[in-house]
C-alpha cells in the first residue's frame, strides 16, 4: 500500500501535456489551503510511511516540507517524495540527507525528449528540462541517487528516438540511479493519444529494447520486467498496484490524504475530475467482471494471465470506463509471454504453464467474491506449488507473433 500525501492537491508548476490529472484541473481542483497538522492526524491513523505527492509537491514552503519530513522520520524512520526536480535547491538536497528522503523524478529523457512536460514556452521548457537533469546528477553526487520514472512516447521511443535513450540510460546508469519504472503513455486527451501515443507495435518494440539493455547495464533495472517476472512466478508480495484487483472508488493500493486530512484515490482512476470520498472497505467487482466477460466485450475471459495482470489498472481501461480491461492489453500480453518463455527457457514454470492456473484461478475468484485479496503466492503455498519446477513448456499463442514482428524488425 502506498500512502500519498497531497497537500496542493495537482498545483503543479509544469503543464505536461499528457497528464493523468487534467480533468481534477479542468475541473478547478487545482492548488488548496492546507493545514499540517490535519495532515499529521490522518498519516497517524493511516500508520504508515507516506511519499509526498502532487502535481509537484516542492511548491510546499520549505518550512512545511520540514514539518512534515521530520514527523515522517520520527515515526517511521524514512520519507520519500515524487517530483519533477525541476525546483529542488540546497535546502532540499539538506532535508533529502536529514530526514532520509527518497526521491523519485518524473521525466521522460534528455533535451528535447522530454518536450511533453512542458513549461509553458520552449524555451522555458528546455530551461526546465536542465534543471530536472542537473538535479539528477547533483542527487548521485550527493550520494542520494533517485529513482526515475519514464512516461514512453513519439518523442522518446519510437524506433529513431531509442538508442538515444539507451545512451541516456547508460549515463544514469554510471552516476549511480538505480531504478526506472517505464509507462505507456496515459492521457485523457484523444488529441493528445493521437499525436504522441504509440502503436502497440511500437511499444512492444521499446520495451524489448529497454529489456534488453537492462541485461547490458551494471546496476540500473527497469522494475517493470522484474514485477512481470515475479508475477509470472506468483512472488506478488511486493509488486506494484499496477498489477492489482483494484476498485477504482476505493484504490486499495493507494491511500491519498488532501490538504485537510481527507481521504481520497489514485488519481490515475479519476476520468471525472471530482474528488469522491474514499469508500470503505475496497471491492473486487472489476476483476470479477472481467474474468467472466468475453475478451472481445471488453473482459478478460480465457486470458492466462489474467491472475497476474488482473486487467491493468482501470486508469487506462478501454473507452476510460473502468469495468474494461486496459487499453494496452495487446501489448501487457505480448511482454508476458515473451517472460514465460524466457523463464520456460531458464527451468523454470510460471504459473501462466501450469495445470494448476484453472485451480487458483477459481479459488481466487471465490476470494474477491468473500470480500478478500489473498496473494498467489499464498495459493501456491497451500497447494505445495512451485513456479521454479524444470520440464514445463509453456504454450504458444497469437500475442507471440507481435512480440516476434517486433523483434525481426529490430534485430
Amino acid at each position: 500500500m502506498t500512502i500519498e500525501v497531497r497537500p496542493l492537491g495537482v498545483l503543479c508548476n509544469l503543464g505536461c501535456e499528457y497528464c493523468y490529472q487534467d480533468p481534477q484541473r479542468q475541473a478547478g481542483n487545482i492548488g488548496k489551503l492546507y493545514d499540517v497538522e490535519l495532515m499529521k492526524q490522518a498519516l497517524a491513523e493511516e500508520n504508515g510511511a507516506f511519499t509526498l505527492f502532487g502535481g509537484e509537491p516542492l511548491l510546499l514552503p520549505e518550512r512545511d516540507l520540514e514539518e512534515l519530513w521530520a514527523w515522517g522520520l520520527a515515526h517511521f524512520g524514512k520519507n520519500s517524495v515524487q517530483t519533477n526536480g525541476t525546483l529542488i535547491g540546497d535546502a532540499h538536497i539538506a532535508m533529502f540527507r536529514k530526514y532520509k528522503v527518497d526521491v523519485g523524478i518524473s521525466i521522460d529523457g534528455p533535451g528535447e525528449m522530454n518536450a511533453l512536460r512542458a513549461a509553458g514556452s520552449r524555451a522555458a521548457t528546455s530551461e526546465a528540462t536542465a534543471c530536472t537533469e542537473a538535479a539528477i546528477e547533483r542527487l548521485c553526487r550527493e550520494g542520494l541517487p533517485p529513482s526515475v520514472i519514464v512516461t514512453l512516447h513519439r518523442l522518446n521511443a519510437q524506433p529513431g528516438k531509442l538508442e538515444a535513450m539507451n545512451d541516456w540510460f547508460r549515463r544514469l546508469d554510471g552516476i549511480g540511479v538505480r531504478s526506472a519504472r517505464l509507462h505507456i503513455l496515459e492521457s485523457e486527451s484523444p488529441a493528445i493519444r493521437e499525436s504522441y501515443g504509440l502503436t502497440a507495435e511500437e511499444n512492444v518494440a521499446a520495451f524489448r529494447n529497454f529489456a534488453k539493455l537492462e541485461a547490458r547495464l551494471a546496476h540500473l533495472r527497469f522494475d517493470l520486467f522484474c514485477e512481470m517476472e515475479k508475477l509470472l512466478l506468483a512472488d506478488d508480495e511486493s509488486v506494484s498496484c499496477l498489477w492489482a484487483a483494484c476498485d477504482p472508488y476505493t484504490t486499495r493500493a493507494v491511500r491519498g490524504i488532501e490538504g485537510h486530512g481527507e481521504r481520497s484515490n489514485c488519481g490515475r482512476t479519476n476520468k471525472e475530475g471530482i474528488e469522491f470520498i474514499k469508500a470503505e472497505p475496497p471491492r473486487f467487482e472489476r476483476a470479477l467482471a472481467l474474468y467472466f466477460t468475453e475478451q472481445q466485450l471488453g473482459g478478460c475471459s480465457g486470458c492466462r494471465f489474467f491472475l497476474m495482470c488482473k486487467g491493468q489498472c482501470p486508469g487506462t481501461a478501454i473507452d476510460g470506463d473502468w469495468r474494461n480491461r486496459s487499453e494496452h492489453c495487446e501489448v501487457w500480453k505480448a511482454l508476458f509471454e515473451f517472460i514465460e518463455s524466457r523463464l520456460v527457457v531458464s527451468g523454470q514454470a510460471p504459473l501462466s504453464a501450469q495445470t494448476v492456473r484453472t485451480e487458483i484461478e477459481e479459488a481466487m475468484i471465490a476470494a474477491w467474491a468473500r470480500g478478500s485479496n489473498p496473494s498467489l503466492k499464498s495459493f501456491m503455498e497451500k497447494k505445495g506449488c512451485q513456479a521454479s519446477t524444470p520440464g514445463v513448456r509453456a504454450r504458444s499463442g497469437g500475442w507471440a507473433s507481435l512480440f516476434r514482428r517486433s523483434r525481426g524488425r529490430r534485430g
